[in-house]
C-alpha cells in the first residue's frame, strides 16, 4: 500500500474549497441550515483516530497475545488513510462555505448563526486529516535491513 500523498490531499482540499466557495456564494440562500451535528461528528472521529494512534504507538506488533495483531494494524492503517481523505474532503467543503459565511456574519443572521459551526467543522476536518496521516505513518512497517529478505 502506498503512502497517502500530502500533495493530493492538499489539492483535493483546495479544489473542493474553491468549488464549494463558488457554489456557496451563488446559492447560499437556497441552502438548508448547517447542523452542528456535522462538526461534533468530525471531532468525535478525530478523538477515535487519536486513540488509535496512541494504541499503535505503545503496543508491540506481533502474534503473541500481549501484542497487537499485524492484521489489526493494517486495518488501522486503512482507517488512517480514510480519515486523511475524509478530512481533506470535508475540510474543503466547510472551508468553501466559510469563505461566504465569515464575511457575511455581520450582515446575515443565518451566516452569523452558522459561522461557529462552519469554523469548528473546518478545523475538525483539518485535524482529522492530520490525525489520519499520522496514524497511517505509525502503522507502517520498517523497511528490511540490507541483505535481509522479505518473506
Amino acid at each position: 500500500m502506498n503512502r497517502t500523498s500530502l500533495g493530493a490531499l492538499a489539492g483535493t482540499f483546495v479544489f473542493l474549497a474553491a468549488a464549494f466557495g463558488i457554489l456557496t456564494w451563488r446559492f447560499y440562500g437556497s441552502f438548508p441550515p448547517i447542523p452542528a451535528a456535522g462538526a461534533v461528528t468530525v471531532w468525535l472521529l478525530v478523538a477515535v483516530v487519536v486513540v488509535l494512534i496512541l494504541l499503535v504507538r505503545r503496543a508491540d506488533i506481533g502474534l503473541d497475545r500481549t501484542q497487537l495483531d499485524p492484521i489489526t494494524v493494517a486495518r488501522m492503517m486503512i482507517v488512517g488513510k480514510a480519515s486523511a481523505w475524509t478530512g481533506a474532503v470535508l475540510g474543503g467543503l466547510y472551508s468553501g462555505v466559510a469563505t461566504y459565511v465569515i464575511p457575511q456574519a455581520g450582515i446575515l443572521a443565518a451566516a452569523q448563526d452558522e459561522a461557529p459551526v462552519v469554523l469548528a467543522a473546518a478545523l475538525g476536518s483539518l485535524a482529522l486529516s492530520v490525525a489520519g496521516v499520522v496514524l497511517e505513518r505509525h502503522c507502517e512497517a520498517p523497511p528490511p535491513l540490507d541483505g535481509q529478505t522479505v518473506s
